[in-house]
């Protein structure tokens, strides 16, 4: 009678300590998005500062929850040491002088990937996607491929070929479609995916750590921003900064 005892209380702290590590609501991707200045200050006429020529953070977003801790408010004083950074690489485009942009993207995002222990203050949060955003140069390997700028159209296709033999992962393609029988869409978004443990991953795929029965609640459709996903069919127009 002991000994079942000993088994059912062992077996009860195994379950507890998984729980602990891998609960039901817990992320498993990690979604690196960047966006396309020009493209994104076409949608957002007249305020905005499209005066730059390379690919931008938009955010590092976790594939589960939204808002996740409406009391852990944005400080940008903890971050001090990375503001030259982020208003390089993660500038609000619609406010260069403001934080509300990063404010934002630490509300939504932030408090929900913090929920990881690597990513649990707003220093290692927004510190880890700089870290993520420099380690792909993303704007640099597709301009060392010729994709580039243009006023000619390219096949989808030929900017996810670079993506996936550069870095061995299927990203997910975001354009802005601007009318029904345009002929053409316009490159917006590029989203590159990550495991919890910061390795890539396709985009598509669910992390094997995904829990039976929690869905992966990124959409196709980014309704903050305007983009879905590239049409596989139709040209991509790639346009040059202002």
């Amino acid at each position: 009678m002991r000994l079942c005892s000993l088994l059912l209380l062992c077996l009860a702290a195994y379950l507890s300590s998984s729980y602990v590590i891998s609960p039901p609501h817990m992320w498993t991707k990690l979604i690196l998005t960047h966006h396309w200045p020009s493209t994104f200050c076409g949608m957002e006429v007249p305020v905005c500062h499209p005066n730059i020529s390379y690919w931008t953070l938009h955010g590092l977003w976790p594939d589960k929850g939204i808002d996740c801790n409406s009391s852990w408010h944005f400080n940008s004083s903890e971050i001090e040491d990375l503001l030259p950074d982020m208003k390089k690489s993660w500038p609000d485009l619609l406010s260069p002088m403001s934080t509300g942009f990063w404010k934002y993207e630490w509300h939504k995002h932030g408090t929900c990937a913090a929920k990881a222990e690597s990513l649990n203050s707003q220093h290692k949060y927004f510190s880890k996607a700089l870290e993520l955003y420099h380690k792909l140069d993303l704007d640099s390997i597709l301009t060392k491929f010729d994709i580039i700028p243009s006023e000619n159209y390219y096949k989808l296709s030929q900017i996810e070929g670079v993506i996936e033999n550069f870095y061995s992962v299927k990203p997910k393609i975001q354009c802005v479609h601007p009318a029904k029988n345009a002929g053409f869409q316009i490159l917006g978004q590029i989203e590159i995916c990550f495991n919890s443990d910061f390795t890539l991953l396709d985009c598509e795929k669910h992390s094997t750590k995904t829990h039976k029965g929690h869905l992966d609640n990124h959409i196709a459709f980014d309704k903050t921003s305007g983009f879905s996903v590239c049409d596989q069919d139709v040209p991509v127009y790639y346009p040059t900064p202002p």
